[in-house]
């Protein structure tokens, strides 16, 4: 390999790793290598082998170099072409996760519509199929149906695809039905302390379950005389805390209540779809749940999880960056309110339609047509709190939409450590951000576009914003190393295209 290229390598790597929140020490500990070899790589300064390259790829779940492989690679995009027609929202990612990790519970046959057909999907299948159940996706459809097994078979399960995916600590929920001990991999490492893990561990404390930790595993160990005597309390009103308790809460057949629970979109439809098992929740929607539990579940169901707000807001922000009109049908309103409400103050001009239900009978939708127009610069910071606040995943869609407003707008993502860089890639285009501190960029518009080339960043949202902003700039653009947009996004390329977009896959020979 030469010079440069391993340097581009390296920083990929890197990236990758940030995102990760692991330290070249962790890393090392799961390559089998030092801290200083790490170093070595990430500088560009080490020699690489294919085999070191997929390994890394795995442990960082980031896909650093294609070789031989027959999927898109990269995305060559022609900009400055105003989109127009119709495009469908598209199932949630985030529901399609809870969902499957919820089907753990049901003895019976579970088939989930219409589910996104995504690599993060493709993931906890890997893994729900190596400890015996029964997954297939029905022909012609993206319909998925799950069959248990007569057993659940941890022994079998593969490591490989676990460890690829953080989704794996929604299963203590389920598992500690079935097991009265088990351990399960976790590609994190073994800090109990870090603001992902503990609330879990807190929480799930008062069913019965204790959680210890080696480098890289969960151990855990279950007592079945220990139930909720009170309601329980998280200590953060996250997204996966609130199902991974309200999984444990199902088959507990006694009441439990939730305070400080997430409401949030994805929360919702796993309650929705638990209700269809046979469980007892009041309080959908609020940040009290009250849920009372069956001890068996054994019934076939299909169940169709809703829209995903976060692909509606990919869309509107596809249409704004483009000064185009179109119409993305099937927006879950309630999740959007408030990024309208924002975007309002903004200067937004949009239509709704009248509201109606989404496949799974709860989920409230319309179906919404941009007007393109003058954008100002909203008067205070943008930040999300959480729902009903405006949601953390779709904070960096307003960094291109500030982008093409008159005035300053101050991003502030107290979320996530170091996200917040990623949108300085915005600056090849032509945009101007500022970064103030790894949290937050000031950003001046409005921008006139120029095409260029990039490294896709390793965070999702991140990279598509600056796939959406290379639609916006006129000339060719190039978006190298797309692998982590199809994480989240099924098809997205060619939905866009459909729209009257210019963009083309290849790969590198």
């Amino acid at each position: 390999m030469t010079e440069p290229y391993l340097s581009r390598i390296g920083t990929l790597i890197r990236d990758a790793r940030r995102h990760k929140d692991l330290t070249q020490s962790e890393l090392a500990g799961l390559l089998g290598t030092s801290q200083s070899a790490v170093a070595r790589i990430e500088q560009g300064k080490q020699n690489l082998s294919l085999d070191m390259l997929a390994r890394i790829g795995e442990s960082l779940d980031s896909e650093i170099v294609s070789v031989g492989s027959s999927g898109p690679q990269n995305l060559r995009i022609t900009g400055g072409v105003k989109l127009s027609g119709e495009i469908d929202v598209r199932t949630s990612k985030n529901a399609a996760v809870a969902l499957l990790c919820g089907s753990m519970l049901n003895k019976g046959r579970t088939t989930l519509r219409n589910l996104a057909r995504i690599e993060e999907v493709n993931r906890i299948t890997e893994v729900l199929s190596s400890i015996g159940f029964k997954i297939r996706w029905l022909p012609d459809s993206s319909d998925l149906e799950i069959v248990p097994p007569a057993k659940i078979d941890l022994a079998a399960m593969d490591e490989a695809a676990a460890r690829r995916t953080r989704t794996i600590i929604m299963f203590l929920g389920p598992l500690m039905h079935e097991f009265d001990n088990f351990e399960l991999p976790y590609a994190g490492g073994c800090d109990l302390g870090t603001r992902t893990v503990e609330p879990h561990m807190i929480a799930l404390r008062h069913f019965g379950i204790d959680v210890t930790a080696t480098t890289g595993s969960y151990h855990a160990t279950v007592d079945a005389d220990r139930r909720p005597t009170k309601a329980i309390v998280l200590t953060e009103r996250g997204d996966t805390v609130t199902e991974n308790v309200l999984l444990a809460a199902a088959r507990h057949t006694g009441t439990t209540t939730i305070r400080n629970a997430s409401s949030n979109y994805m929360v919702q439809d796993l309650c929705v779809f638990l209700r269809h098992l046979g469980v007892t929740i009041e309080g959908i929607g609020t940040t009290t749940l009250t849920v009372t539990g069956v001890e068996q579940i054994d019934t076939d169901i299909t169940y169709s999880p809703s829209e995903d707000p976060i692909e509606a807001m990919s869309l509107l922000a596809a249409g704004v960056v483009t000064g185009s009109e179109i119409t993305v049908k099937r927006v879950p309103i309630e999740f959007m309110e408030i990024e309208l409400a924002v975007l309002g103050t903004m200067g937004l001009q949009y239509e709704l339609s009248e509201e109606y239900c989404s496949d799974n009978g709860h989920t409230r939708l319309v179906d919404l047509r941009t007007t393109p127009g003058p954008l100002k610069a909203p008067l205070d910071k943008i930040h999300p709190l959480p729902f009903p606040g405006l949601n953390i995943d779709n904070l960096p869609f307003f960094a291109i939409i500030a982008a093409c407003a008159h005035g300053s707008t101050l991003i502030h993502d107290w979320v996530y450590e170091n996200r917040a860089i990623y949108l300085t890639e915005l600056t090849t285009l032509g945009a101007k951000v500022h970064l103030m501190d790894p949290h937050r960029v000031m950003i001046e518009g409005p921008t006139k576009w120029r095409a260029g080339e990039i490294m896709c960043p390793p965070a999702l949202r991140p990279g598509v914003v600056i796939l959406l902003a290379m639609l916006a700039a006129p000339g060719v653009s190039v978006l190298r190393n797309v692998y982590v947009i199809h994480r989240g996004y099924e098809d997205l390329a060619t939905r866009l295209n459909n729209l009257g977009a210019g963009i083309q896959t290849f790969r590198d020979i």
